[in-house]
């Protein structure tokens, strides 16, 4: 018995979207993690400009946990930086250098944009 090409074309169909389905459900999962870093960064900054080092260490660390799933979905190279940042911007905050750690936060808001902008 041969299978007519319309046959192979309707098996495939469930084939390929499934594929598409789960190829768009790792970006955006990528996505939510690099937008979520980027809200928990911002806070970071935020509390750092008001002077407050321990709000800084609390929000960067939410942000690097975002950033690292994002990173494993989907590398780029600002990402690194911008986790470089975060970390900086831990241990001042641990540290109570709040003008220190505000820096940080600063530059690791400057990496998630350019990730945003090259994704």
């Amino acid at each position: 018995m041969e299978v007519s090409m319309q046959t192979r074309f309707k098996r495939l169909i469930p084939k390929v979207i499934f594929v598409f389905t789960l190829g768009f459900a790792v970006t955006s999962g990528a996505e939510d993690h690099k937008a979520e870093a980027m809200k928990q960064a911002q806070a970071a900054l935020d509390s750092g400009k008001q002077g407050n080092a321990a709000a800084v260490a609390e929000h960067a660390a939410a942000a690097k946990i975002h950033a690292e799933a994002a990173q494993q979905e989907r590398p780029n190279p600002h990402l690194d930086a911008a986790i470089k940042n975060l970390d900086a911007a831990i241990a001042e905050g641990r540290k109570g250098n709040a003008s220190s750690a505000e820096e940080a936060a600063f530059g690791a808001v400057t990496h998630l944009k350019a990730a945003e902008k090259s994704f």
